[in-house]
């Protein structure tokens, strides 16, 4: 697939994936979601990538959806439903794919952008986001494109709330006081965090990373702390037969780089 709202760079492990829509401020367009759905849900089969960067082109990260093509959602119950799930399909794949996704979010980062934010791993952003739920502006819920669920989860129900009902803008300061982001740094710096976020990343086991991303997302929701245990015991004893133990402990007492095999 040919993409025109999108641009894939690849780097070593790192697929660098950028919205570019920069003249509309990358707002999401039904294209950018046909594109977005085809990228992710290729990532179940590339093994050689192994941690996505996914930042925005020009002043904004993403500004949400293009309110100039949601037509179809006003459309009636048929036609509206099938115009939202293509949307909320690709934060569902984002979910699924099994390479970590670390967001870096810088301007405006709102409605759909905040949900690409946290549909993500790991947020970093730059001293001038600014992010906020924008559909309770425009007639429509808090809840929507899985911002219902991953919200509460990062910042507690009360400010979820806060957010989700009012539509109030969050700053960078406040969003890391508040756990939404993991750092924030100068807009200048914003890809050389996410780089050096990345190279961590890429020092862990192949298989370990992705059984880490799984564990994360199946755990939250985990009936039971029996049943997360029993997925984290799975987990590391698949790493350990596989030897990746056997060569981290080797390499850190030996102080040298793991070299672990794919």
């Amino acid at each position: 697939m040919d993409y025109s709202t999108i641009t894939i760079t690849h780097d070593g492990a790192i697929d660098w994936l950028c919205l570019n829509r920069p003249d509309q401020m990358n707002t999401i367009t039904p294209l950018m979601c046909d594109e977005l759905q085809h990228y992710f849900e290729g990532l179940e089969r590339k093994h050689a990538v192994r941690v996505v960067m996914l930042r925005g082109a020009g002043r904004a990260f993403c500004a949400g959806y293009d309110l100039k093509a949601a037509g179809p959602v006003s459309a009636g119950p048929v036609i509206g439903m099938r115009a939202q799930r293509q949307v909320s399909d690709v934060f569902l794949r984002m979910r699924r794919c099994p390479q970590p996704i670390i967001c870096l979010a810088h301007g405006a980062t709102t409605g759909g952008g905040l949900a690409f934010a946290l549909a993500s791993d790991v947020r970093i952003a730059a001293r001038d986001v600014k992010f906020n739920v924008a559909m309770v502006k425009v007639g429509l819920t808090g809840c929507d494109v899985g911002i219902s669920y991953f919200l509460p989860r990062a910042v507690g129900s009360s400010i979820a709330a806060e957010m989700m009902m009012t539509g109030r803008m969050v700053t960078a300061e406040r969003a890391l006081a508040i756990g939404l982001v993991s750092e924030v740094v100068e807009p200048a710096a914003l890809e050389a965090a996410g780089r050096a976020m990345a190279e961590d990343m890429l020092k862990t086991s192949p298989m370990g990373l992705r059984l880490t991303k799984d564990g994360l997302r199946f755990n939250i929701d985990a009936p039971s702390l029996d049943a997360a245990i029993a997925l984290e015991d799975r987990g590391q004893i698949l790493c350990a037969s596989a030897g990746f133990f056997e060569e981290g402990i080797s390499a850190f007492l030996e102080r040298r780089t793991a070299n672990y095999p794919d």
